[in-house]
């Protein structure tokens, strides 16, 4: 199992500072986060961020928990992510989903698509974007949102393409048969339960169901679970082993709880490594 920490609060700079200090403590990822205007959130730009972090560290992976696409320019998300694959060395992955209504960013701009079937439709049709703009070569498209004319963009990533995380909301079959088409899946349950953690049992099920439904010949395929600040870490192990051999792959560590996390408290958490089992 990878594991990865989320950069949730702290200044511009702190952010960046806790991805050198991700690397140098044995984590395996660094996150940051994307909104516009959250409730008492304060943030950044995440691919200024992620930028930043790219040219100062040589081994982490690097993405956003998580990219809300629909808000996006398709074609100018694509150069934003071109640039950090190619600053980063081809370390930049998209976990991706379809954003939230409490930013602003979506519910106070008139004509926004809003409804959770038009974000689907739309993150769908961004996605489907990316992959044909990393041919390199002239492309049109033509999907069920959004629509362009030719354009070229330029170079290809660095590894060919950008593996793409879609957040896949437990047992949806609409969202987990989004997430197999690509290259690994953000879980989250549904409904109420949406922020709660998985359980070793609840990640064999969703395991078992992208063996189930996953082309076998598609390549390897990433399962991301999300784990609040570990406060014990002999316990986070022994989760992380339990999640490990229900078929977890990363484990992406966060706090997103105003009250409770700042900078200093998540470089401290930071420093004391990842909870390796």
């Amino acid at each position: 199992m990878q594991f990865g920490f989320v950069g949730s609060f702290g200044s511009a700079s702190e952010l960046v500072t806790m991805a050198r200090e991700a690397e140098e403590h044995g984590w395996d990822g660094y996150f940051t986060w994307d909104g516009i205007s959250l409730p008492g959130m304060e943030g950044y730009d995440p691919w200024g961020i992620l930028a930043a972090a790219a040219v100062q560290t040589q081994r982490v992976t690097l993405g956003a928990l998580v990219f809300a696409m629909p808000r996006r320019r398709p074609w100018e998300l694509a150069r934003q992510a071109l640039t950090v694959d190619h600053l980063s060395g081809g370390r930049l992955v998209l976990p991706a989903g379809v954003g939230v209504l409490d930013d602003a960013g979506f519910s106070a701009v008139p004509g926004q698509l809003t409804s959770l079937r038009e974000r689907a439709e739309l993150l769908d049709d961004v996605l489907a974007f990316l992959e044909r703009s990393w041919s390199g070569e002239a492309f049109s498209f033509d999907g069920k949102h959004i629509s362009t004319g030719e354009m070229t963009i330029s170079p290809q990533p660095v590894n060919g393409r950008i593996p793409v995380w879609p957040v896949g909301v437990f047992p949806s079959e609409k969202s987990m048969s989004r997430a197999v088409r690509w290259d690994g899946v953000t879980v989250q349950l549904r409904g109420d339960r949406g922020m709660d953690p998985l359980t070793p049992v609840e990640v064999r099920e969703v395991a078992g169901w992208v063996a189930e439904h996953r082309d076998p010949g598609a390549g390897p395929f990433e399962l991301v679970v999300q784990r609040d600040f570990a406060t014990d870490l002999d316990a986070a192990a022994e989760d992380a082993r339990a999640l490990e051999a229900a078929g977890a792959t990363w484990w992406l560590e966060a706090g997103w709880d105003p009250t409770k996390v700042t900078a200093e408290s998540q470089l401290a958490r930071i420093r004391q490594g990842p909870p390796r089992p």
